[in-house]
């Protein structure tokens, strides 16, 4: 069994050992699991290419501001169709598995450190903090769609191509990629919290 009966999902290897628990590449022909995760670490059961969707639905929100609303959101099948046809062009232009090409971009731009505050004596210090995986997964997966769509907003070029390119430069882990310099900067910023 493939995914979507397109890809294969054989073989498949994840080299960072804090993600490998947490990446999922489970074959299933529509994936979708309808919101029923409710148990414990369900998030951790949830297909990545899935992952991938849901984040493609929540587009061009940066923190708080909402004021640029890049694509329409929440439409699972147009969403679903963009990373097909995503997956398809990096077949194309890479001659490798599609997937293995999203786990190694996946574990290319997932930061390791993050800076939290700390209040002490009426003062907020920052401190540097380890990153559990599931939330390096969730934020390498966001900075590659917040790259994917910086690229395609008001430009000729369409969402599913520029996703390509962010998924194959953060594969190769370039610093062209813009998931890849977030992380960079997410580790410098700990390591001068220290």
């Amino acid at each position: 069994m493939k995914l979507f009966d397109l890809f294969e999902t054989e073989n498949l290897v994840v080299n960072d050992p804090g993600l490998k628990n947490y990446i999922n590449v489970e074959p299933r022909i529509i994936i979708k699991s309808h919101g029923r995760a409710r148990e414990k670490f369900t998030r951790t059961k949830v297909n990545i290419v899935e992952k991938l969707v849901n984040e493609l639905a929540v587009p061009g929100h940066r923190g708080k501001k909402h004021k640029v609303i890049t694509r329409v959101a929440g439409k699972h099948t147009q969403e679903t169709r963009v990373v097909i046809e995503t997956l398809k062009i990096i077949q194309k232009q890479t001659n490798q598995n599609p997937i293995q090409i999203l786990i190694r971009a996946i574990e290319n731009s997932s930061p390791r450190d993050e800076v939290t505050a700390i209040e002490y004596g009426g003062a907020k210090y920052p401190q540097a903090v380890d990153i559990s995986p599931t939330r390096r997964l969730s934020l390498a997966l966001r900075n590659i769609v917040h790259g994917a769509s910086d690229k395609a907003f008001n430009k000729k070029k369409k969402i599913f191509e520029t996703l390509a390119e962010e998924l194959i430069k953060a594969a190769e882990n370039s610093n062209e990629s813009f998931a890849v310099t977030k992380k960079n900067e997410l580790e410098k910023q700990a390591d001068a919290a220290r």
